[in-house]
């Protein structure tokens, strides 16, 4: 060992002080679109079922909102926050519309939710096709 030092010394040290940040960041957004992707399928799941509860005959909207919020519950409620959960029921369509926002786990980074089921109502008619 010799006492030369050399410019190159602490030069490891430095890159890796630089660049942690960075793969940090970058591993940390892979993350959050994850998280985003599920909330998304968690919200149009929730819409969904939502619409199925609503569109029965003796159902009403507020069957398919209590539903999807069940659904929404059901799946972790904190994946998705600021959730509104809307439905409308016709007298032939049901609406069910489940918005928000994905949980943040990247600083300044909020991506929205939002997912729509429509469906027919279903109904019964006497003397139909089969009866």
């Amino acid at each position: 060992m010799s006492g030369h030092i050399s410019s190159e010394d602490g030069l490891a040290s430095v890159e890796a002080v630089l660049l942690t940040p960075v793969l940090l960041l970058m591993i940390m957004t892979i993350v959050q679109f994850g998280l985003w992707y599920h909330a998304d399928s968690v919200a149009t799941a929730a819409a969904q079922d939502g619409a199925r509860a609503a569109r029965a005959a003796d159902a009403t909207a507020d069957d398919g909102r209590v539903r999807a919020n069940a659904v929404l519950d059901a799946a972790g409620g904190s994946i998705i926050s600021d959730r509104v959960v809307l439905a409308d029921r016709t007298v032939a369509e049901v609406r069910v519309e489940v918005r928000g926002s994905c949980i943040s786990l990247v600083p300044f980074v909020h991506l929205p939710v939002h997912a729509v089921a429509e469906s027919s109502v279903e109904r019964f008619i006497p003397g139909g096709p089969g009866g």
